[in-house]
């Protein structure tokens, strides 16, 4: 029987992994750099394989070295959650997370499971509102955490996730070839809805805004019936979806970034522990994705593929 891998090494693997330095890994676990290269001498033998290529002073990873890392951090994940569950001190206690709608179906499945697993004691809720109540919301208190959207010129928010905004349309109708474009958006203080009309009224593109929700549902049948144009963040992208690009008149719109808002509410080493499970969730989660040259999309397979293609314009999610 072969013996199992250890996890102290993997720990110090994914450490290099992340910051591309045998120097800076070896400060993060606390080892001498020889002691950090003996280690992955050894994993390296274990494995068989070489894991690491010079890239200048940068340690990158090889093939081999990219597929070990991924069963590396669930290997550590499940060790910790393994702990947790016998640990009779593990947190307890409840705990208020706000997030939109926009990222709820795509982020909160991923992001509950991970902390559920792993704090089987702490009690979730959580409230799905636009950004601007949520950080309401945090002022006062009402919450422990949101997962907002970053606005640069406010501040307020640690972000932790970017995200390309697409235009977006059904796939099924050509509702974005009209003269007057139809328009559905969030409310008038989305930042979105704001990126979007600027970048209409620059190209002199006529508009008039058709429908106004603050739910990313209610946007979203708005698209897929045929009945408007609109941007989302890729991660909302729903099946019979097709991305807009510049072939269709739709100039690229800046990304966005996904920000983590905590409150002054107590309970900080639970929330720490949340606001750690959202970034390390975000971090390794995909989006959706086409497969190579068919243009049919496995929704399934490409929300688990953290290496999928992003969508490129012209495409269309296929689906509803």
């Amino acid at each position: 029987m072969a013996a199992p891998l250890d996890l102290d090494q993997l720990t110090t693997f994914i450490a290099i992994a992340d910051t591309g330095s045998f120097t800076r890994a070896a400060e993060e676990v606390h080892r001498t750099q020889s002691a950090v290269s003996m280690q992955m001498r050894r994993l390296e033998e274990r494995i068989g394989k070489a894991l690491f290529q010079k890239d200048g002073r940068t340690n990158r990873l090889t093939e081999e070295g990219e597929r070990l890392l991924t069963y590396a951090r669930r290997m550590l994940r499940l060790n910790r959650e393994t702990l947790a569950a016998f640990d009779d001190a593990s947190l307890e206690g409840h705990i208020r997370i706000g997030t939109p709608d926009d990222y709820a179906d795509r982020f909160l499945p991923e992001i509950m499971a991970r902390f559920s697993r792993s704090n089987p004691r702490v009690e979730l809720s959580v409230a799905c509102e636009p950004t601007t109540n949520l950080v309401e919301h945090i002022r006062r208190g009402n919450l422990d955490l949101a997962l907002v959207t970053h606005d640069d010129s406010k501040g307020g928010s640690e972000p932790v996730r970017r995200e390309p905004v697409l235009w977006v349309s059904s796939a099924n109708h050509t509702v974005h070839e009209r003269e007057v474009l139809p328009m559905a958006f969030g409310r008038p203080n989305c930042l979105w809805r704001r990126t979007a009309c600027a970048a209409l009224e620059e190209e002199g593109r006529q508009y008039r805004v058709l429908f106004t929700s603050f739910s990313a549902t209610v946007i979203a049948t708005a698209v897929l019936s045929g009945l408007a144009v609109s941007v989302l963040p890729e991660c909302a992208l729903r099946p019979g979806m097709r991305v807009l690009g510049e072939a269709d008149g739709f100039k690229p719109l800046p990304d966005c970034h996904i920000g983590l808002m905590r409150g002054h509410t107590g309970q900080v080493e639970i929330i720490d522990a949340l606001a750690r499970h959202i970034s390390e969730s975000l971090d390794n989660l995909s989006v959706p994705a086409f497969m190579e040259e068919s243009g049919n999309l496995d929704f399934q397979s490409a929300f688990l593929n953290s290496r999928a293609k992003r969508l490129r314009p012209g495409q269309v999610m296929n689906g509803w």
